[in-house]
């Protein structure tokens, strides 16, 4: 992926985590929708700026790591 197209996608990604908290619904969906688009964008700065496409044994360590991460600050907000 170019630096362009993942820029673009950071970009439309942060437009939409912008419309969701705006447009608002259950609190819960709300946050849960912007953490998953952060952690879409994490994944993406980790492969396309950070060059961890190039590396792919990095790249699964830094997956699971920010998988499990994320994963623990959903539930967190979801007990909330």
């Amino acid at each position: 992926m170019s630096v362009t197209r993942a820029w673009l996608i950071l970009m439309a990604l942060s437009a939409l985590a912008t419309a969701v908290s705006v447009l608002g619904g259950g609190a819960l969906w709300t946050v849960l929708a912007i953490l998953l688009a952060a952690w879409i964008k994490a994944r993406i700065v980790l492969r396309a700026y950070l060059d961890l496409a190039t590396a792919p044994e990095w790249s699964r360590g830094f997956s699971l790591v920010l998988g499990l991460f994320m994963i623990a600050i959903m539930g967190l907000a979801a007990l909330a």
